[in-house]
């Protein structure tokens, strides 16, 4: 009890032991270790003994890698594929963005108002998609644009599906 205050007071830039990720991620140690050999752009500190410190970073793209496997149905070739086209910051703002969207553990929560802002992501694609129909590539900008929409949409669909499975079990 008194270790779970602990966390809870910890400075968000504070490294994180392997033993505070798995809790926060709700994953067992092990499966963080074998994403380590499966993922090169997991790259915790490592201390004397071989102890595991995860930078916030760190936390994001386990956290977005965790939202693809779990959420997303990707395998883990698929998820490799992700972070060499999308790169990974991709994987790490979606990381956040289920932290935002789905609390501490990146679990579904209930739809409130507040989350009405997603909507958005719609208007966003249409703005985007119709400039984009104007020219022949696409700048930096709209690339942005779209990366964000995507997130949102991949965040959107992980909900939806997990009401459903709520809903239906």
């Amino acid at each position: 009890m008194a270790q779970a205050a602990a966390l809870s007071v910890k400075s968000p830039e504070a490294f994180r032991t392997i033993s505070e990720v798995a809790d926060a991620l709700d994953v067992p140690q092990h499966v963080l270790r074998f994403w380590e050999t499966r993922f090169a752009h997991i790259r915790p500190v490592k201390r004397a003994g071989g102890r595991r410190f995860y930078r916030p970073e760190d936390v994001d793209l386990l956290r977005g890698i965790r939202a693809l496997l779990y959420f997303e149905g990707y395998t883990i070739k698929g998820v490799q594929k992700i972070l060499r086209e999308k790169g990974v910051r991709f994987a790490a703002e979606l990381g956040r963005n289920a932290l935002k969207l789905h609390g501490k553990r990146g679990t579904p929560t209930e739809i409130t108002a507040s989350d009405s802002g997603e909507f958005d992501a719609i208007a966003t694609l249409s703005r985007v998609h119709s400039d984009a129909a104007e020219t022949v590539a696409l700048d930096e900008t709209h690339h942005a644009d779209l990366d964000a929409v995507l997130t949102q949409l991949l965040s959107l669909k992980s909900r939806l599906s997990a009401a459903r499975r709520h809903v239906g079990g």
